[in-house]
This record gives C-alpha cells, structure tokens and sequence, in this order.
C-alpha cells in the first residue's frame, strides 16, 4: 500500500452546509486542495475565504487532482459528476488518470455506488464511499462519524486525508458506508418520530414539553434526537437544524431498498418511511427536518378541529 503524501493533490467538489467545513478543515491540516460548486458565486467566496484554487470544469479538477471527494445532494447527481449522464457532458472521468480515486462522501444508494465502482474501475479509477453522520454541527466541528466502504488497503491509504473530517469507520466492501448511513438514518427517524408522539401525548396529559425532554435524556428513552434536536430546534420552534426533511426520506426510501435487496420484511422501517413521506407532503419541499415534529403536533390538532374551522386557509 502506497503512503499518502502531503503533496497529494485534492479535489472538491461540492460546497454546501456540509461541504464549506470540511473543505475548511482540509485546508487546516495542510492538503492542497481546489473546488468546483456548480453556483460560481459561492465557489468563488469558499476558495477566497479558504485560499483554494478552483477549477473551472469538473474535466479540469479531474485532470488536477489526485483524489476527488464528493460532497452533493443524492447518487443521481454523484453519477453524473463522475461519468457524465445519457449525453455525456462535462464530468471528472474525462480528466482523471488512471490510479486516481474519487470518495463519494455523499448519501448514495449503495447498489448506484457499486454500479459506479465497477465503471470507474474499468478506466483504472478507484471508488471509496465515505458518508458521513453528525450534520452541520460535526462538520464545522471536524468530528463527523464517516462511514467507509471500499477495499481495506485504498480505506487506509486515504485514512489520513478523511482523518482531518472526523472519525473513521471501515464497515466493509464498496456500497457498505452508504448502507450504513441510510440504515443510520432510518434509526435515527424513528427515534425522533417516537420521541413527537411521545411529547404531544405528555403535553396532553399536561406535561411540559422541556420537562418530558429532561426525563427522557436522564432515562432509557434518550436518543440522539432527544438530546440534540428537541430543546434546540423544536420546542423553541427554530427548525433550523440544517438537515433537510427531504434528504431524510430520501435516506429512508433508501434503507428500505437495501431490506428489500436483502430479503428482510422491516415493517417498522416502511411505517416510519410513509410517517415521513405524509410530513414531507404535509410541510413541502425545503424544509428542515426538525419539522417532523411539527407535522406530528399540528396536524394532530387539525384532526380535532371542526370541519368548519378546517376550511380556512392554514
């Protein structure tokens, strides 16, 4: 296994919420890194802020880079940037050489992510998928939980680059971190949907929001939304947690898929994945998805309501 050098030549691409800090902390630990973002505007501002070249093609930040990290919103997208959609187009593979490596540290369908391995892999171009857990919060923080998938050997040699993002898990072969994000995810949904019904049932037994809280997280019902979510975005109704609900049910449609092509039933996944799609259609497009809880407490009230109190606009 070849060491990883310092000189190592990074690309990034994508530089959203998540996307901007871990670009920060790359740079922080010394790697030499240059950006694409489809919005011209934000990746002129990320690479002046951060002293990043940027590249005006991805053919371009293909040809200049050694390895290509992925940072974007589904696998659709991370296949088009990578090999170019039904018409080609711009993408990375025209620039890379061979003994390159993308790490697709987005939320991918794990099957799409091996179905892509195998075609990078006949232009001599190497697939780690590297997903990551702990949101905005552990992105700026440099503590994300990234999960990898991919050969042992290529795992470690980029181990010191994602080492600069957060806390590295190998979970298996390629596809595996992408699997282990969205199944994540899905214990992650069901705990703060149990966690709404929970509260406005306490509330209307006369139980203080904040006081149920406390009890939880002194108790066995704590979860991660629980202690990170409620008093923080939703009590206060901030719902501004920077992780949207339609990228939540994207990630439980997913971890249904893998059940599914693993022959398990998970009756309980696909019941919170209908929860989920009812609050998406509930609140629209774009919102953040602490309002999940949201759905549960208002529509609940809805369905109270007297048919004639329902006629007006909400």
């Amino acid at each position: 296994m070849s060491v990883l050098k310092k000189d190592t030549r990074v690309g990034f691409v994508g530089i959203g919420n998540m996307g901007q800090p871990m670009t920060k902390h790359l740079v922080e630990a010394g790697w030499d890194v240059a950006l694409y973002d489809a919005d011209p505007a934000r990746l002129a501002q990320v690479a002046g802020e951060h002293g990043c070249a940027t590249a005006g093609s991805l053919e371009e930040l293909g040809r200049r880079s050694d390895v290509v990290i992925l940072m974007l919103p589904d696998g659709k997208i991370v296949r088009r940037v990578a090999v170019g959609g039904d018409g080609g187009g711009d993408h990375l593979l025209l620039g890379m050489a061979p003994g390159s490596t993308i790490i697709d540290m987005s939320s991918s369908a794990p099957v799409g992510t091996r179905e892509l391995g195998e075609a990078l892999a006949r232009h001599q171009v190497s697939l780690l998928d590297a997903p990551v857990s702990g949101g905005v919060k552990g992105a700026v923080a440099g503590t994300l939980a990234i999960m990898v998938g991919g050969h042992r050997d290529l795992a470690e040699r980029f181990d010191p680059l994602l080492s600069a993002m957060g806390r590295r898990f190998h979970v298996g072969p390629l596809g595996s971190g992408h699997a282990a994000k969205v199944l994540n995810n899905y214990v992650s949904a069901a705990g703060l949907a149990a966690a709404a019904e929970a509260l406005l049932i306490a509330e209307r037994f006369g139980i203080e929001g904040e006081v149920l809280v406390d009890v939880l997280n002194a108790s066995t019902g704590r979860n991660n939304s629980t202690e990170n979510k409620f008093k923080q975005y939703v009590l206060n109704q901030a719902y501004n947690s920077g992780f949207a609900l339609d990228l939540m049910v994207k990630d439980l449609q997913l971890a249904m898929e893998v059940a599914e092509a693993c022959g398990v039933e998970a009756s309980l996944g696909h019941s919170c994945t209908t929860l989920w799609k009812e609050a998406q259609s509930w609140v629209g497009r774009n919102a953040d998805h602490t309002e999940f809880a949201r759905f549960i407490i208002e529509s609940a009230e809805d369905a109270n309501e007297p048919a004639s109190a329902k006629a007006g606009p909400r």
